[in-house]
């Protein structure tokens, strides 16, 4: 297994294209901390060719998800109106939620579903909403980082003995206040796919922090991600393209250009 390693942003794109050329020179690092400080009214900031290229090349296979809908998986930001209350997004996403567990690619559960609907029985209505009770805990005065958790993995359903699950990698996600108005994120991931899922993860956790920062009255101003392990989930050739491709897009950005 690789060496730690650790990437400090104020961009997500930079930062996952750094993550990525060290996994094509290594296949795995346990753990890599991904840490992005870059944020314009609580969306981070993107070098659009970036993801472009990695969208390009995810949708040339049939089964792969774009970055925007692997993001969808952890916060659903076209069900959010930033202007509504908050309630209206968890009953639009309740509304779809029996569409959405119907995909079978879906059967194990989908990480916003968990984050406010967590239990054995959500689908019978018992279960806990845990944005909803981070948000009232911090309002009525309660900050200790212990209260701001939200977890993901379920040892009633996901303790098994499959060789192979693929859900959750997600394990669980922590608020934290920093400085006098800030928010921080940090989401911990069992394992992360570095081409395939990792900057979509990175989006949604930013995406789901900037809804969190609004509803707590705070300022988002750091999402961290930790993989143990990040793996390059392709062969070194079949990513060599792209990888030669990212790296002179970072040379331009280095250069000014």
């Amino acid at each position: 297994m690789g060496r730690s390693l650790t990437i400090e942003e104020g961009n997500l794109s930079v930062a996952w294209a750094r993550a990525f050329l060290h996994l094509m020179a290594r296949s795995e690092i346990a753990p890599l901390t991904v840490v992005i400080r870059g944020f314009d009214h609580g969306e981070p900031l993107e070098v659009a060719p970036i993801r472009e290229l990695l969208d390009d090349a995810l949708g040339a296979e049939a089964k792969s998800l774009s970055c925007h809908k692997v993001a969808n998986t952890i916060f659903p930001v076209s069900l959010w109106n930033p202007e509504a209350d908050r309630q209206q997004l968890y009953r639009r996403y309740r509304q779809i939620m029996p569409r959405v567990l119907k995909d079978a690619s879906n059967r194990n559960g989908v990480y916003f579903q968990r984050l406010i609907a967590y239990g054995r029985n959500a689908a019978n209505g018992d279960s806990v909403n845990q944005l909803e009770h981070i948000i009232q805990t911090w309002h009525r005065g309660n900050h200790r980082r212990s209260a701001l958790q939200a977890a993901i993995f379920d040892p009633h359903r996901d303790h098994t003995n499959q060789r192979m699950r693929g859900f959750p990698c997600l394990q669980q996600v922590a608020f934290a206040q920093q400085g006098s108005d800030g928010l921080t994120v940090t989401g911990f991931y069992a394992t992360q796919y570095i081409y395939e899922r990792a900057y979509g993860n990175y989006l949604g956790l930013c995406r789901l922090g900037r809804f969190m920062a609004q509803e707590m009255g705070r300022q988002l101003t750091q999402v961290t991600c930790v993989a143990s392990p990040a793996k390059r989930d392709r062969t070194k050739r079949s990513l060599q393209k792209l990888a030669r491709d990212v790296e002179r897009i970072l040379e331009q950005l280095k250069a000014g250009k």
